[in-house]
Parts: structure tokens; C-alpha cells; sequence
């Protein structure tokens, strides 16, 4: 497998993620209290999976993989994907600090919107261009790289406890 179909691979995880997230944000919208197990659930899965575990993969071994081949971290896709990794973060701090639901709910929308269409550019733009740039050692390192990450982040059956929560968010 390349590493690009891991990558690939979790963005179905996390979209489940966003639709269970964005169900929750609904609720409030349509005047229900947040549910706020769930809500405490979706935010460990981001914080997680999502950051710890699949950002890491892309900010400390793709990216830097990319740049040394010279594609640049200051403009570019790179330059958008970084930049939109920590305008992430900053809807997810605003969801852990939501004074209402209807912050949360607020924060939710817009990071659900925001990794839609973030996804949308790594698969279709920034993957392919990988795939383009790396050669075979490049990619056998970074699977190496991503086990590493697997194991110090996530933990043994970590990923397989956040794919059943990402499903039972998404059913409600």
C-alpha cells in the first residue's frame, strides 16, 4: 500500500467524523441540547486521530519529504494544507471552550466545512502530486514513518476504538 492510500484511507475515517459531528451541531441548530458525551467523544477522535495521529503523519514525514523535493512550505499547496491544519485547531479550541451549545455548534460547522473541502485538495491536488514527486524508497520510508507514528501516538487498538466511535457518531 502506498503511503498516500493510508492517508487516503483515513480521510474516510475522519469524514465519517465530520458527518457525525456535523449531526451533532444539527441538533442544536434545530433546537436540541447538545449531546454532550458524544460531543466529548468527536473531540477526542479529532484531537487523536485526526491531529495527533494523521496531521503528524503529514507535517512531520510527507510534507517534509515533499520539500526536500522541492516543493516549498512558504507558498503552494503545502503553504494552504499547514495553514489550514492550525485554522483547524483554532475550531477545535473553540469547541472545547464553547460557552453555549450553540458555540460548539458554531465551531463544528465551520470545522466540518473547513476538513471537507481541506480533504477534497489532499486527495485530488497534493496526493497526486506525491505520488508524482516520490519514488519507491520515499514511500517505503514513509510507510516505516507511519507505523512509528501508529505505534507512539495512537497505541495498540487506539485506531480500531475511534473507527467504531467515528461509525456510532455518524448513526446518532
Amino acid at each position: 500500500m502506498q503511503a498516500t492510500e493510508v492517508l487516503r484511507h483515513e480521510h474516510r475515517v475522519i469524514e465519517i467524523v465530520m458527518e457525525g459531528l456535523g449531526r451533532l451541531a444539527g441538533h442544536v441548530d434545530s433546537g436540541k441540547p447538545l449531546d454532550r458525551e458524544q460531543a466529548a467523544k468527536a473531540l477526542e477522535i479529532i484531537a487523536n486521530f485526526v491531529d495527533r495521529c494523521h496531521h503528524t503523519k503529514e507535517e512531520q514525514h510527507l510534507f517534509p519529504l515533499l520539500t526536500k523535493h522541492g516543493l516549498p512550505t512558504e507558498t503552494g499547496p503545502l503553504f494552504v494544507m499547514l495553514r489550514e491544519h492550525d485554522e483547524g485547531r483554532g475550531y477545535v479550541r473553540a469547541m472545547r471552550e464553547a460557552a453555549t451549545d450553540a458555540q460548539f455548534a458554531a465551531a463544528a460547522h465551520a470545522y466540518t466545512n473547513l476538513l471537507r473541502s481541506h480533504i477534497y485538495k489532499e486527495d485530488n491536488v497534493l496526493y497526486p502530486m506525491a505520488e508524482r514527486m516520490l519514488n519507491d524508497q520515499d514511500d517505503a520510508q514513509l510507510l516505516r514513518d507511519f507505523e512509528q507514528v501508529e505505534r507512539q501516538e495512537m497505541g495498540e487498538g487506539v485506531h480500531e476504538k475511534y473507527h467504531q466511535w467515528a461509525h456510532e457518531l455518524a448513526a446518532g
